[in-house]
């Protein structure tokens, strides 16, 4: 088992895949008006105003690619039961200005006059979680786990409409994992399974609530050098320890080494574990940046360890 350590780590880009401008609303249940724009007009209008304090129009602007791709509303009673839901999913290319999505992130709904409890999580998964229990919103390996934010609320409606400007919350932790050496002939997967977070969590708390077992697997080419994978989990308090177990395969899926690792989390919080993970030497220099210039000042904290 390898030992972690305070380290300076490599520089890496990120890739977003492109796709088409639009968006999507699934409604659940009856009387969903939906978008705002529309003629019709609801008595409970919602607007996303941030996300984790950084202003949704500042990222439909100007930082598109930390734009989350799926939104979801869900209205529940007060005994837990969900009663209506939307969800939006947009996906962007080269859009220049927030016009071209005006009605992404703002929904209304038509409720009698009641008390209702109110979901928001946004997320760039492949598809949505299951939303039907509200003490448990479950993503899944199968459509992965990504940055997601959460706005949970009470509220009573009345015969007045009633207009709220949203700011959801970070609620996940994030390990980023960086292989800095070059990836050998005949390994072509790296498959990390991790156990400590959960895969679901809590609306009401915004904490991990099951003892997953999650499990990302990344495609890799010989000959690749600083690697870049994302590993995000939800944590069971604000901070936690994960256990990870990074496995490089063949094309066949048979083992070529693996490493085993006890990581430090926090919500809202990247830890940074760097390393060679197929030789035992210096990472070289041109491959390490200092801590200030890798910070991303969206998220709370970061942090950085070796491998």
């Amino acid at each position: 088992m390898k030992q972690s350590g305070l380290v300076l780590v490599c520089i890496f880009a990120l890739l977003l895949s492109a796709c088409e401008q639009s968006f999507i609303n699934e409604e659940g249940g009856a009387e969903v008006v939906s978008p705002p724009s529309s003629s019709l007009k609801g008595n409970l209008t919602l607007s996303i105003l941030e996300l984790d304090q950084i202003p949704f129009q500042t990222i439909l602007k100007d930082n598109v690619e930390d734009l989350p791709t799926h939104i979801c509303f869900d209205i529940y009673d007060m005994g837990g039961t969900r009663l209506k839901q939307v969800n939006q999913q947009i996906s962007v290319v080269d859009f220049e200005s927030s016009s071209d999505i005006v009605d992404f992130g703002h929904v209304s709904f038509l409720l009698p006059e009641d008390t209702y409890q109110l979901v928001v999580v946004a997320h760039s998964s492949t598809k949505n979680p299951t939303m039907t229990n509200i003490s448990k919103i479950q993503f899944n390996n199968s459509i992965g786990y990504t940055d997601t934010y959460l706005y949970t609320t009470t509220l009573t409606v009345t015969d007045q409409p009633l207009d709220l400007d949203l700011s959801l919350d970070r609620i996940s932790a994030l390990c980023r994992f960086v292989i800095s050496d070059s990836i050998p002939d005949g390994v072509t997967q790296i498959k990390f399974q991790y156990k400590g977070g959960s895969g679901h969590f809590s609306a009401l708390t915004g904490l991990g609530v099951t003892n997953s077992t999650q499990m990302v697997t990344r495609q890799v080419r010989a000959g690749q050098q600083c690697q870049v994978f994302d590993l995000y989990t939800f944590l069971h308090q604000e901070e936690g320890t994960v256990v990870l177990t990074a496995t490089a395969l063949n094309t066949a899926g048979e083992e070529q080494c693996a490493w085993e690792f006890q990581i430090p989390m926090a919500q809202n919080q990247i830890t940074w574990l760097t390393g060679n993970f197929f030789v035992d030497e210096d990472t070289p220099d041109q491959w390490r940046v200092t801590p200030n210039i890798a910070l991303d000042k969206s998220w709370g904290n970061e942090v950085f360890y070796t491998y």
